[in-house]
């Protein structure tokens, strides 16, 4: 063991006992025999945090048995690159990488891409995503000559990207998308509110599958939308736009709901106190919720406006 993986090893310790997690996350297959934990690390987590309390943290989440971590330069400008690269420099190459850019040309990813690899300290990451899809616009443009799709394919040449997916805000852009390129996998939606409520997502899970693609959940945690009425000054978790579900019980049924579709992976909103609640929650049994469960639940969320609609 060498110095880093010592310091790396010391950290882990100390914050297990400080944040009182020892059973490890299941994991789940993902593609080409790789499988992921249930519950992924969002690089906005480690964002307001100093590097000392980041690196404890990542530390702590390895332990438990995280090794799915993602991330994105538009992250609090660089910040949850910076400091997540620097906390996973003990662990580089006993987890996945997944990150995303927001460009659409492919001089923007080129760059984008180069930058996240040197702040990871790396020479390739396991996933690269086009981030945020959100409207067919966004595709044409990745499609388009000297689009975005132009440095996601030499990239996987290079051997500098492993996979490549996208994330979807969009679902008529994402089955243009899955339809128009090899895409390994897609990070979308998987919310309560959003699909029973808002008809988003089911589509895509079914597209995906229908393609061979591994299926990754965003906002398992969301509520649904601040209310318009509320200022950003009085919102309990300033770094989500949207309301997360902070009620135990609740986020339980929400969390079942998500992991029983038939998806990999879970990713929870970025404020550190609901992923806690995530791996928390993640680490008992997440039995499929009863119709009841279902139809009480239902109810509970529609009380905001989904995350996203059809």
């Amino acid at each position: 063991m060498d110095r880093r993986e010592f310091l790396g090893a010391a950290a882990a310790l100390t914050a297990t006992a400080a944040y009182g997690w020892e059973t490890s996350l299941p994991r789940r297959p993902y593609k080409n025999g790789i499988d992921l934990s249930l519950i992924a690390f969002g690089g906005i987590v480690v964002c307001g945090l100093s590097q000392q309390e980041a690196t404890r943290r990542v530390a702590a989440a390895y332990d438990r048995g995280v090794n799915y971590f993602d991330c994105a330069p538009s992250y609090f400008d660089g910040e949850a690159e910076i400091k997540l690269g620097e906390a996973l420099r003990p662990y580089r190459n006993k987890v996945f990488l997944a990150e995303k850019t927001m460009s659409r040309d492919a001089k923007g990813a080129r760059e984008e891409l180069e930058r996240t690899l040197q702040r990871f300290h790396t020479d390739h990451v396991d996933l690269y995503q086009f981030h945020a899809v959100t409207s067919t616009e966004d595709v044409d443009k990745i499609l388009a000559p000297g689009g975005a799709a132009e440095t996601f394919m030499a990239a996987r040449k290079e051997g500098k990207a492993q996979h490549l997916g996208f994330s979807a805000h969009n679902a008529p852009a994402a089955l243009r998308l899955m339809d128009a390129l090899e895409l390994d996998s897609v990070m979308f939606p998987v919310n309560v509110n959003a699909w029973e409520n808002g008809g988003f997502g089911p589509q895509i899970l079914e597209k995906a599958k229908s393609k061979g693609m591994a299926r990754m959940a965003l906002k398992a945690l969301a509520f649904g939308k601040w209310p318009a009425t509320m200022k950003e000054s009085d919102r309990k978790y300033p770094k989500c736009w949207y309301q997360p579900i902070d009620d135990r019980e609740m986020a339980r049924l929400a969390l079942r709901f998500t992991l029983n579709q038939d998806i990999t992976a879970a990713v929870p909103p970025g404020d550190e106190r609901i992923f806690d609640l995530a791996l928390e929650l993640a680490s008992g049994p997440l039995p499929k919720l009863s119709p009841t469960e279902l139809a009480g639940l239902k109810t509970r969320v529609s009380s905001l406006e989904p995350v996203f609609r059809v």
